[in-house]
């Protein structure tokens, strides 16, 4: 089965194979050898729509399928993740499911019996590397199989590889389509049905699901942070999004908002505190959207609060018992030990209230990313950011008011469809006006199925798109040069979190506001990672200070700057 969400429903459809899927399979079967025949076929009562849940258990497998062959019998899963950080915080939960169903973990490509992808497709560069990558992964495989021959051995049993997330969300069929590239495609929701899409799949038999769902978050699943560093995590509180900005392709791959239930997170970033996590990262593609409507937050469900003026929701806030800034509250006020951040958010989900909870606790870190997208309230309106140039100002002013001192960072696409010079300088004017600390800076790149795709016209050429974008980073790194500087002489606290990279004498860390910082390590012979102190900082170097912070960069695609990619999924 496969499900499919059409932009702008309501509901989860679900329906039998589409004509792709199936022009794919018999394609797929053509150029099967014998030795790949399948094991198991099933008939067509097999993709009739069933009631019940896409988790695949004991109670409702597939006739075609047993709970033997849904057994992973400890073959090696080999995980690469790409994009954001709900992509990581993704591959914790796939690691999790996998390892529920009998899956190990393999450190290599060379030792896994099943390689996954986990994609993102905000971007036509993001979906490029996965193609070149998949192609790789291809490559290495028939040379191993030729090794094999060569030495007259048996082959060993052929590896799977899957496609995970956005990309194979946006192309569905088509990736099962594109000369036996991969054997499994899953949407970020289908997530539990993996342990069936790879029995298919050993079986011989291409497996897709994508499905979208209005309440999946996974929230009775517990994350397995494979080499993680023990100090941060991430903690994914809510997924999708309803804003439908006009370039953006995230609600049309991970479906509309919806949030875990608080209990869950609460449990959740206890278990971190408990085990000496030091820092936690919120996250959600609107994260500060967040809205617990299972009246689990400790009272009755309620409306929100007037919007602040200026910004238009795309949709209406529902009712809920607890929304992000009382969640955030709860949250900093059981763990003092903990910082906490989030990320990506929206400029229309910061009310006052949640401003004070960061002025007022001291481990809910000042550092506030507030994606502007453009100077441009012509632009804006053609983003369908809900916000002018004015507005968002207001919002900076205000943020600046109540938590003076705070870092704010930001995102901006250059070139977006109908983009004047007049539009670009506004633009590079909002950046000198704000200065942000950090910046995630693109060239825009059409996506289908939005908004922009079907209405707009990506009139602006290329090296103009790479000029303007050249130009903001430049305005930008003088804004964030200036801004390191003025750190010289402050003091912060610094959440050691390695040995430094050019030195086994320094140790590094992060302030509060996400800047590194590289210190000294013989004054303090018993620290130990996951400590908090505060240094006084003595020099800027670069991009960072040298007491030094390091931090401030900028983050581009398509010229100059760091790279790198910009809040959690796009979603802001």
């Amino acid at each position: 089965l496969f499900y499919d969400m059409a932009a702008g429903s309501r509901f989860r459809a679900a329906a039998a194979w589409s004509s792709s899927l199936q022009s794919s399979r018999r394609a797929f079967s053509a150029r099967t050898p014998s030795r790949r025949r399948l094991e198991f076929a099933a008939s067509l009562r097999d993709f009739t729509p069933h009631e019940g849940t896409a988790d695949v258990g004991e109670t409702n497998l597939p006739p075609y399928l047993t709970s033997a062959q849904l057994d992973g019998a400890g073959r090696g899963v080999y995980m690469e993740t790409y994009g954001c950080q709900m992509n990581v915080a993704d591959t914790e939960v796939v690691r999790s499911v996998l390892q529920g169903a009998g899956y190990s973990h393999a450190a290599s490509l060379s030792g896994a019996d099943v390689v996954l992808l986990n994609t993102c497709a905000i971007r036509e560069n993001a979906e490029a590397k996965i193609w070149a990558r998949l192609r790789a992964i291809r490559a290495e495989r028939r040379k191993e199989a030729a090794g094999w021959r060569a030495r007259g051995g048996l082959r060993p049993t052929r590896t799977v590889v899957g496609l995970l997330g956005c990309m194979g969300e946006r192309l569905k069929g088509k990736l099962l389509e594109e000369d036996q590239l991969v054997d499994v495609v899953c949407g970020p929701d289908a997530y539990r049905a993996l342990p069936r899409l790879l029995a298919q799949a050993r079986g011989g038999q291409p497996a897709l699901d994508v499905a979208l769902s209005l309440d999946e978050t996974y929230a009775d699943v517990a994350p397995v942070r494979e080499g993680s560093d023990g100090i941060s995590a991430f903690v994914s509180i809510m997924r999708g999004c309803n804003n439908m900005c006009s370039y953006c392709i995230v609600p049309h791959t991970r479906g509309r908002e919806r949030s875990r239930p608080s209990s869950s997170i609460c449990a959740e970033v206890a278990q971190l505190a408990a085990q000496g996590y030091r820092e936690v990262t919120l996250l959600g593609q609107n994260v500060n959207s967040y809205a617990d409507g299972d009246g689990r937050g400790g009272g009755a469900l309620v409306a929100p609060s007037p919007t602040r003026d200026g910004f238009t929701p795309m949709v209406p806030p529902p009712k809920a018992s607890l929304r992000f800034a009382g969640l955030l509250d709860t949250l900093s006020a059981a763990h003092p030990e903990v910082r906490f951040r989030f990320t990506s958010p929206h400029p229309k989900d910061f009310p006052d209230h949640l401003l004070e909870v960061i002025r007022d606790r001291p481990n809910a870190c000042a550092s506030l990313h507030i994606p502007a997208q453009s100077g441009s309230t012509a632009v804006l309106a053609a983003m369908r950011r809900g916000y002018s140039r004015e507005t968002y100002m207001r919002l900076i002013d205000r943020v600046r008011e109540v938590l003076p001192g705070v870092a704010i960072s930001s995102d901006f696409i250059s070139g977006f469809c109908g983009e004047t010079e007049a539009d670009h300088a506004e633009t590079l004017s909002l950046l000198e006006a704000v200065r942000f600390e950090r910046a995630f800076m693109f060239a825009y790149s059409l996506r289908e199925k939005t908004h922009a795709h079907r209405r707009l016209s990506d009139d602006v050429p290329e090296p103009v798109k790479q000029r303007r974008l050249r130009e903001v980073i430049d305005t930008f790194n003088a804004g964030a040069r200036t801004s390191n500087e003025e750190e010289v002489g402050t003091v912060h606290h610094v959440l050691v979190e390695a040995l430094s990279k050019k030195s086994d004498a320094e140790w590094a860390g992060r302030t509060e506001h996400g800047k590194r910082v590289v210190l000294p390590r013989r004054p303090l012979p018993q620290l130990q990672f996951g400590e908090l102190l505060p240094p006084p900082l003595s020099r800027s170097v670069g991009a960072a200070a040298g007491g030094a912070v390091t931090g401030g960069g900028g983050v581009a695609r398509g010229g100059g700057g760091e790279a790198g990619g910009g809040g959690g999924g796009g979603g802001g």
